[in-house]
């Protein structure tokens, strides 16, 4: 189903990346993606980028989905801004 809203340009479904960022810890790329991953498929490997900051005090997780709605994407962002771990979300 392809279509559009007006409530955001986006034409669905596309390749949507999603940023998440936060203090750098063992476990924080998992809870990112335990937290994607209910309102999308399964997310592939070569899907995720993963960085850590000059300094090593943060990473930056990117997982590109394909998205669906607008609404998918207001679901995962208020997962990710919910989230403690998470500094931002982009």
């Amino acid at each position: 189903m392809t279509g559009t809203s007006e409530d955001t340009l986006l034409e669905f479904p596309c390749d949507f990346p999603i940023k998440a960022f936060g203090p750098s810890a063992e476990g924080f790329i998992d809870k990112v993606l335990s937290i994607i991953q209910p309102h999308t498929d399964p997310i592939m490997s070569e899907s995720i980028q993963c960085r850590q900051s000059r300094g090593g005090k943060y990473d930056a997780v990117t997982v590109t989905i394909t998205a669906t709605s607008k609404s998918q994407l207001d679901a995962i962002y208020q997962g990710l801004t919910a989230c403690p771990d998470v500094t931002m979300a982009l």
